[in-house]
């Protein structure tokens, strides 16, 4: 009987003293140890951004475009076409009187035509002095005329080489001054550079115009082409055959493929940019010269 007051006695001080203990619930070293350092939980990776394509804007142009000027003074004659026509190369666009210049033209050309007839005439009488020169020599040295005689043949000859000489000078200037004047002649006749289109038209019948007045505005149709600019960081990455997509502003629903065919080697300082020209691939109808286009770069890389 006291050995089981005993036992119970014992058994109530365990409790007394471990519960205070195990309320307290620490942490056992080995315990600490496994746990995941905060840091740890702070690295877990997180998913990379796909890279968006470039939007890029730049005008669409050709590579032939120009205004005509007048070359000449002159009065306008005639205009054979009207803004909007379409022209090929050598289409006659306008004339400015010429009937001066014609009437000059025509005279120089009998000018050229005389003279040329005279150094002919010139060159036979050289012939016949020559002849004659070289008979007068065989003669004196056959003492059959005098030394006097002789003499007089050999300059008659020497005058006439003289005078065939004269004639040639006198024959290119008139073939030049020929010439000049066919030249202004041309001038009068304005005609297209290349095949395209009129753009503009600044003249009209009975204007009188002057040297380097504007005459007409000529714009090529294709090929289109789109320049613009990116940043110097897309250099290396963006080369010939690069594909773009174009649409332009004014026709927000087409969609028209294009191919880089130029890179500017050097980066504008001024901007940290690249020029960039790509030409348009396949049909564009509803494009023109000078509109506005979106250019979107692939996921450049």
């Amino acid at each position: 009987m006291q050995k089981s007051s005993g036992l119970a006695l014992l058994a109530m001080f365990v409790v007394t003293v471990l519960l205070p203990a195990c309320s307290s619930n620490p942490t056992p070293a080995g315990a600490a140890a496994s746990l995941p350092s905060k840091p740890a939980a702070e690295t877990t990776s997180q998913p990379q951004p796909v890279p968006t394509d470039y939007i890029a804007s730049g005008p669409i142009v050709v590579e032939d475009q120009v205004e005509l000027a007048a070359q000449r003074d002159g009065v306008v004659a005639e205009v054979f076409v009207e803004t909007g026509v379409p022209v090929k190369e050598g289409q006659f666009l306008a004339r400015l009187d010429d009937r001066q210049l014609t009437a000059d033209r025509d005279a120089a050309a009998a000018k050229a035509r005389s003279t040329e007839a005279d150094l002919k005439n010139w060159e036979a009488g050289a012939k016949v002095a020559k002849a004659e020169r070289d008979r007068s020599e065989e003669m004196w040295k056959a003492n059959i005329i005098a030394k006097q005689q002789e003499e007089k043949a050999k300059y008659q000859y020497d005058a006439t080489e003289f005078e065939v000489e004269r004639q040639r000078e006198d024959m290119k200037y008139a073939q030049e001054t020929l010439r000049s004047l066919e030249l202004e002649l041309e001038k009068t006749r304005i005609t297209a550079p290349f095949d395209g289109v009129v753009a503009r038209r600044y003249l009209h019948v009975g204007q009188e115009v002057a040297k380097n007045d504007r005459l007409f505005w000529i714009s090529a149709v294709a090929p289109l082409r789109v320049k613009f600019s990116l940043p110097e960081a897309y250099l290396g990455r963006v080369r010939k055959g690069t594909e773009l997509i174009i649409v332009a502003s004014a026709t927000p629903s087409e969609v028209h493929q294009a191919r880089v065919v130029l890179v500017s080697p050097v980066v504008d300082p001024s901007s940290d940019t690249i020029d960039i020209t790509a030409e348009l691939q396949g049909p564009s109808t509803n494009l023109r010269p000078g509109m506005t286009a979106n250019i979107r770069l692939r996921n450049p890389q």
